[in-house]
């Protein structure tokens, strides 16, 4: 039985670190050889991370980057290896078409995967398709490819394409098992939102088993800024069967043995559907490839079928893994936060310490004139059960002093937010000296519902360096609580903290239900104005009060200037502010 044993590397690599991804690159092919592999696949732009975004436009980065494959290369023998890199110069024989914001005299860039055994690169391949949509840019950087290198090895014909290409049924992978290729090795950059991981197996089974090809899906790990890439890869077979899937949130090395003699017998039984036109067949470069073959017999393997997590589960590790590598990726150790007792806070506290273990992370709790007892117990409980440092700094004193020096101004004019905000931003100041003093990072603790309708206050909650649940809804922000207390020998976050109504304890009996509708009727307005965009008759149709939506959508229009000054976030939703939502802080358009 002809068979091909493919392995994908699902590797964490840092941007910009070039030196460390060729490093972990290196790491990673030693131990596919290790297993044998006749092919190893790593993630899409693996050499520089992704996505480099401006560094794209500094000429050294891009040699660095070059160079680095061609050390990657010297590593790799004994077996193929499949490593996406940024080309320079390679999209196409023909001229391409400049992308957006490459200066005159730059040879056009290509988001490229190259071929490499033996000590040297013998193909590479220029990803087609470039998403200009959501979080991607990659028509501002890079040119489109056109060639179609097939290579073979031990008469299995292998093609590679990248991310986007697979997406579209009639994109590259269409034109490559036309042109005879068995197996279809996709090397991704694919960054997670609720749904996607289903999505994409969805797709791929879809494509798999219209083309009659077996798919293998190398997708990347980890975080970076605000994209937390999922992992999940999998390999679907020519029916549309997942017969191999990786972890989820963590790096791994997939291994699994190919019938190539099913991929044939599929082919014979379906007849081909689809024939290169002749543009197609201009574009098709044919390899055949020799490598050594082991002396050693290979027993044959069961692949890993990772069971896939629930969409909880799913954003909870999210966060986690968000958290840690943005942490660890910038070089801090140690985070503040600071805890008023309330769910919001509690979470990313708890976030936190399964990120980055309880000795880095330290709580503050600020009592003003208006926090309750029960907030302050609820502190100490939660710290208690974190295992966590925190710190009682009292803002009273200082929120007098406030009010005092600005008297003489004031006078005559009623207390409102004014006063309000202040006590926040005393607090935000507070979090800043620790942040000063000690080198840590202050986590913001602000809700994407809060964040949506600017129920926050700039230089005040706002204030900090990054912004765990920011793409988070409100009524999440319980769910995940909850998962989370289920989780482990006890409930982490006290039941009193669940229970009470939110409020942020800036004035007598505050309530967040006296400024907002409930959360229950605000987050699916929300979503249905912010990540869908319904318009006013949409959302009341849906069975919400007009009234009710005119407000919330005028909150969030009025916020847009507030979103843009605030740290940034998580992505976990379909459609999160800032790369997703780019709206003009100055609109007329209502």
């Amino acid at each position: 039985m002809r068979t091909l044993r493919i392995a994908m590397a699902q590797i964490n690599p840092t941007v910009g670190d070039i030196a460390g991804n060729t490093r972990l690159i290196k790491a990673w092919l030693k131990e596919a050889r290790k297993a044998k592999a006749d092919v190893v696949a790593f993630p899409e732009l693996a050499v520089t991370g992704y996505p480099p975004e401006d560094l794209l436009l500094k000429p050294r980065f891009v040699a660095d980057n070059r160079r680095a494959l061609d050390d990657i290369a010297k590593d790799c023998k004994g077996l193929i290896a499949v490593v996406g890199y940024v080309g320079q110069g390679e999209a196409d024989t023909a001229k391409p078409r400049q992308a957006t914001v490459i200066a005159a005299g730059h040879h056009a860039l290509s988001n490229a995967a190259a071929v490499m055994t033996e000590r040297r690169i013998v193909t590479t391949y220029s990803k087609w398709l470039l998403p200009n949509y959501g979080v991607f840019d990659e028509r501002r950087y890079f040119d489109p490819g056109r060639r179609l290198p097939l290579f073979t090895l031990r008469g299995v014909t292998i093609a590679v394409n990248i991310c986007e290409d697979i997406w579209v049924p009639d994109g590259p992978t269409r034109w490559q098992a036309a042109a005879g290729a068995d197996v279809i090795v996709n090397i991704n950059a694919s960054p997670f939102h609720i749904g996607k991981s289903r999505a994409r197996e969805h797709m791929l089974a879809t494509r798999a088993r219209e083309n009659g090809v077996i798919v293998s899906y190398t997708n990347t790990v980890g975080g970076q800024d605000e994209l937390v890439f999922d992992g999940n890869s999998v390999i679907v077979d020519q029916n549309g069967e997942i017969v191999a899937r990786g972890k989820a949130f963590a790096e791994d090395l997939i291994v699994a043995d190919l019938n190539i003699e099913a991929v044939a017998r599929h082919r014979l039984a379906q007849g081909r559907k689809k024939r290169l036109t002749a543009s197609m067949a201009g574009a098709v470069e044919r390899i055949t490839v020799k490598v050594p073959a082991g002396s050693a017999k290979r027993p044959r393997l069961v692949p890993p079928l990772e069971a896939p997590l629930g969409e909880l589960d799913e954003v909870y590790r999210a966060l986690v893994v968000g958290v840690q590598d943005y942490v660890r990726k910038n070089h801090f150790k140690n985070v503040v936060i600071g805890l008023s007792g309330g769910v919001d806070s509690a979470l990313t506290a708890v976030i936190a310490v399964d990120a980055l273990g309880p000795q880095n992370v330290l709580g503050i709790f600020m009592p003003s004139p208006y926090t309750s007892r029960e907030s302050g117990e609820d502190v100490a409980e939660l710290a208690r059960r974190l295992g966590i440092e925190y710190r009682t700094i009292p803002i009273t004193p200082t929120f007098q002093s406030y009010r005092d020096a600005l008297a003489p101004a004031f006078q005559g004019k009623p207390v409102d937010t004014t006063e309000e905000n202040l006590q926040a931003r005393i607090r935000g100041n507070v979090l800043m000296a620790f942040s000063n003093k000690f080198g840590h990072l202050v986590l913001t603790t602000g809700n994407k519902s809060e964040m949506s309708v600017g129920y926050a206050t700039l230089y005040g909650d706002m204030a900090g360096g990054f912004a765990v649940i920011k793409d988070v809804p409100k009524t999440m922000v319980y769910a995940l609580s909850r998962l989370r207390n289920a989780r482990g020998p006890a409930p982490v976050i006290p039941k009193r903290v669940l229970d009470r109504a939110p409020t942020a304890e800036l004035r007598p009996d505050q309530k967040d239900e006296d400024s907002l509708p409930p959360y229950s009727v605000l987050d699916p307005i929300l979503k249905a104005y912010v990540e869908e965009d319904r318009s006013i008759e949409e959302i009341v149709e849906m069975g919400y009060d007009r009234a009710v939506v005119a407000k919330v959508m005028a909150m969030v229009d009025r916020s847009e200037y507030k979103r843009r000054q605030a740290p940034i976030g998580i992505k976990i939703t379909l459609r999160a502010f800032g790369k997703d939502r780019r709206m003009p802080i100055t609109n007329g358009y209502r």
